[in-house]
């Protein structure tokens, strides 16, 4: 499987193979990449926050 067909099944543009099946690693893996993005908006909200609205109410 290449990844680019990869990454277009994980974000729902391509129809995954519904012969292939799902193993318990691939649930874990999922999983862990759902936390970890959103940990990373989290963290860009975080940072937008610090830059544009910290500096608006200080003055």
């Amino acid at each position: 499987m290449g990844i680019w067909k990869q990454i277009a099944e994980y974000l729902y543009i391509k129809k995954r193979d519904p012969n292939e099946e799902r193993t318990q690693w691939m649930k874990y893996m999922h999983g862990m990449n759902r936390i970890s993005l959103l940990m990373f908006l989290v963290a860009i909200l975080v940072i937008l926050f610090r830059v544009l609205i910290l500096p608006m109410i200080r003055k």
